[in-house]
């Protein structure tokens, strides 16, 4: 069971990059830099924040290790007032692995494999990817080992994996075609507030919005 966290989570999805607005495929890659309007989606989301938050309010950073988060994450943190270098990395928070379509055009893969975006807008997986279930093993352990962060944290993440992520927080049932809990799609550059197992989105970004 998910340990429960005396705290809010403020859990933000990167802003487009470079491969979102060329529709390719990411998965893991390491780095895919954000677009001029993937900036402008962190602005965005920023601007939320410190309407909620306030200037300078103590927040636990955490982002993956991808240099399109930690982008967003610097973008943010300028209008929060705070330094982005001492946020916290995981590789337990890195997008789902794409395998051998990691870095594909989604118009080749489909044209060789069919729809890739399930009902729900659920991203099919890779065959030779990494499995919905690992994201969700990968994110309770991650959820398991930070429980003791005190306070609000911020963190910065991807599409799918961010789903996931919030699929096991609110203990939410595991999707029969993935095998993991897959909560609800949002567009790049939002922001959900999660807690006590309850979501509520924060602020909507104007990016892309399945997957």
């Amino acid at each position: 069971m998910t340990p429960t966290r005396q705290g809010r989570d403020f859990i933000a999805r990167h802003g487009e990059t470079v491969f979102n607005a060329a529709h390719r495929l990411q998965g893991e890659a390491p780095h895919t830099p954000l677009t001029r309007a993937g900036f402008a989606q962190a602005d965005e989301m920023g601007q939320a924040l410190v309407a909620i938050l306030g200037p300078r309010p103590v927040l636990t950073l955490w982002a993956s290790p991808t240099g399109r988060a930690l982008q967003t994450l610097a973008v943010i943190t300028e209008h929060l007032g705070l330094d982005w270098h001492g946020a916290h990395t995981d590789p337990r928070l890195v997008e789902i692995g794409m395998g051998s379509w990691g870095g594909r055009y989604y118009a080749d893969v489909i044209a060789e494999e069919g729809p890739m975006i399930l009902t729900g807008g659920v991203l099919r997986p890779a065959p030779d990817g990494e499995p919905y279930r690992a994201v969700a093993a990968r994110a309770a352990g991650w959820l398991a080992d930070t429980a003791a962060d005190p306070g609000d944290r911020l963190v910065v993440m991807h599409g799918i994996s961010s789903r996931v992520l919030r699929g096991v927080m609110a203990g939410a049932r595991p999707d029969e075609r993935v095998g993991a809990p897959v909560a609800g799609g949002l567009p790049q550059g939002s922001v959900v507030l999660a807690e006590g197992g309850l979501e509520t989105i924060a602020h909507l970004g104007t990016g892309y919005a399945p997957a």
